[in-house]
């Protein structure tokens, strides 16, 4: 398992992303209205609008199996599953079935 992403949540998609790309050199790798994945150096956030997903940290993971109760499926295919810890923070197990990790 491996830390995938970061999520946070915005109030303007395209306003959010320009201000990362300016002050984090940000490059997006998919923008829509109510979700982005912008890729910094090594690592990918996912910026999103509070409708479409809780802020979490994704972990991906190299087999379905390792997924305990799938939710659903993202719009790029991948399977994922949301738990919380003690404290509410939301996880995201992610599976990608046409990625390697």
């Amino acid at each position: 398992m491996i830390l995938d992403h970061i999520a946070i949540t915005v109030s303007d998609i395209n306003l959010a992303c320009s201000w990362y790309k300016h002050h984090l050199n940000a490059e997006i790798a998919y923008i829509d209205d109510t979700w982005a994945m912008l890729k910094i150096g090594n690592t990918k956030l996912a910026l999103t609008i509070a409708t479409q997903h809780p802020p979490h940290l994704a972990f991906s993971v190299d087999s379905i199996e390792k997924i305990p109760s799938p939710d659903g499926t993202h719009r790029d295919g991948s399977v994922y599953q949301y738990i919380q810890d003690l404290d509410g923070n939301t996880i995201e197990y992610v599976y990608y079935p046409n990625q390697k990790n």
